[in-house]
């Protein structure tokens, strides 16, 4: 279970500077426009009042055509301006979560294996598209709106004033109480906000663990179990979700009842200067049409609660990603790794996952051009050794080396360029097998995808598959056995040509037969890369150049009466 943010507060906002920065001048060029196009909408009650007492109450027809021409200018300019800005913001906001998105997706590909071990797929999903999403809704309509209504408010503040401070006072004394009221929903809006999304990522982890074990539900006939999972989980998010909408229904309906109450004020107390000869009517029309459109913004920006404390806590969920930190950082200025033609390292390497160490004090040589095979029980560390070669983990003590270097000096590109590592359970793509050999390398040819698949042993496989290559592996590769998703797997790493492979339990899932065809495919394909093998297979372990025995944590080199090539 991971733990539910807190409730961030509106600095969090700030955070998302780094991303604005880019676009600033831009941003700067919107603001503009949009204070042009609210200037055109407040200029239109004061036309108003110019219309009643110049035109009508005068009787001068020459002077209503132009103010009517003038109101038709400032609604079409309004108009205009205001089509033009929301374009342009839309584009912006849009480029803008981009970037975050990328950001974002970049970071996670830093983060270690064991990260994605203990994060729930569900709440994680939830981040990337549900809080993306609600932040890239708010930055493309909410914000520009919110700006809108503020710079509206203000405006008509200001026009109220300038007619009659007397009466502006009348008009806005239940303000504070309506404040208070919305500023006591909205926090009350915020944690339910937050509640309501990790009660959705608890749905969205249960369902994916269920879906993805389904078999396993099958097999145990867990179905009406794993339904009542589902029925508890949903009946309490309906539960919050309920008092959302409650708690939403208050944040807008109160707080914009009791500013409506005071339009009677302002009507008595407005009425009364006109019979006393104090106002005329065309000021008091033009007050009215401003308090009146001061209500718009202020409800406007009530209602637009719900969408910002959304965001606040989709920001929240976001940056706490962002702030995971990765464990294995490339160094500031790394060496190359132009290829490998020395011995491969590890020196007094100490690894632990929890309390127990995994390795401890591991030390062994693997020679260039050799087939090492690296044996031991499960639990060992024979995949941890793995995941050391390829920089997924640091060691905790010591140091790994290639050709000399410690593999924290190198480039991480240049590292896992020239050492492939080809996992015990290998992830394939819901695409074509041919795309899963040539996955990331589009340069590849039909040949070159071709000999990498024979030489891992697929040849059989593709011959009797209908449309050959072209034949669509499923979703995570579940269309093929597990032994047809390791082949495959190995053809992604032999098209590749490293000079290091590494193979985690990569015949589990086959027979004699094919295991042999495969091995020797291997070092076909491959002849002078160094092969390592994790393996508990004493067969595979025969063919091997040397053994290295894994147990207690450490590493003891087995003796090979023949040497195989």
């Amino acid at each position: 279970m991971n733990p539910a943010p807190k409730i961030a507060p509106w600095s969090t906002y700030k955070r998302l500077w780094p991303w604005l920065k880019p676009y600033a001048p831009r941003l700067v060029l919107v603001l503009i426009g949009s204070l042009v196009a609210t200037g055109l909408t407040l200029a239109q009650p004061w036309i108003s009042k110019l219309m009643i007492d110049e035109a009508l109450m005068k009787r001068d027809w020459d002077m209503l055509v132009k103010i009517a021409a003038l109101m038709m200018g400032a609604t079409v300019g309004g108009f205009a301006v205001n089509a033009l800005v929301s374009y342009r913001y839309v584009g912006l906001s849009a480029q803008m979560l981009f970037d975050m998105r990328v950001a974002l997706l970049r970071h996670l590909q830093r983060l270690s294996p064991r990260f994605y071990g203990s994060f729930r797929l569900g709440d994680l999903m939830s981040r990337l598209n549900s809080d993306v999403s609600d932040v890239q809704r708010v930055a493309g309509d909410t914000l520009l709106s919110v700006l809108s209504n503020v710079l509206f408010f203000a405006g008509s503040v200001a026009m109220m004033l300038w007619l009659d401070w007397k009466l502006f006072l009348v008009g806005t004394v239940l303000v504070p109480l309506a404040v208070g009221s919305f500023l006591h929903f909205q926090r009350k809006m915020t944690d339910l906000t937050r509640q309501m999304r990790e009660s959705g990522a608890d749905i969205g982890s249960l369902l994916a663990d269920t879906i993805i074990g389904m078999r396993t539900v099958n097999a145990l006939g867990a179905e009406d179990h794993e339904a009542e999972r589902f029925g508890k989980a949903n009946g309490g998010f309906v539960a919050t979700m309920l008092k959302m909408q409650t708690v939403s229904f208050l944040t807008g309906a109160l707080p914009g009842t009791i500013v409506t109450a005071s339009s009677a004020a302002v009507i008595l107390y407005g009425g009364k200067q006109i019979i006393d000869g104090t106002m005329t009517i065309g000021a008091l029309v033009a007050f009215i049409t401003y308090h009146g459109r001061l209500l718009a913004p202020v409800q406007a920006l009530m209602g637009l609660t719900a969408s910002l404390a959304m965001a606040r806590v989709a920001l929240a969920r976001i940056f706490e990603l962002f702030d995971t930190a990765p464990e294995v950082v490339e160094a500031p200025s790394p060496w190359p790794l132009p290829g490998v033609t020395r011995e491969i390292r590890l020196e007094g390497v100490t690894m632990h996952h929890g309390r127990e160490p995994v390795l401890q004090g591991a030390s062994l040589a693997i020679p260039a051009g050799s087939l090492t095979a690296i044996i031991g029980p499960s639990g060992a560390g024979k995949s941890t050794m793995a995941d050391l070669l390829v920089r997924f983990l640091d060691p905790v003590e010591g140091r790994v080396t290639i050709d000399g270097a410690d593999v924290r000096e190198l480039s991480l590109s240049d590292l896992r360029t020239r050492v492939l590592l080809v996992d015990q359970a290998p992830f394939l793509f819901n695409a074509s097998i041919a795309q899963n050999i040539a996955f990331a390398r589009g340069e590849a040819s039909d040949a070159d995808i071709a000999s990498a698949a024979s030489a891992a042993g697929l040849d059989a496989l593709i011959t009797r598959l209908p449309e050959g290559l072209a034949t669509r592996t499923g979703e995570r590769g579940l269309a093929l056995s597990a032994g047809e998703r390791h082949r495959i797997a190995i053809a992604r790493a032999l098209l590749r040509q490293p000079d290091v492979l590494i193979l985690d339990e990569p015949t589990a899932a086959l027979d004699e037969a094919t295991e042999q065809l495969v091995a020797k495919g291997l070092r076909k394909a491959l002849p002078h890369a160094t092969l390592i093998v994790i393996t508990h297979k004493p067969a595979l372990a025969d063919m091997a150049d040397h053994v290295i025995r894994l147990e207690h944590g450490r590493a003891q080199i087995e003796p090979q009466v023949t040497a195989h090539g």
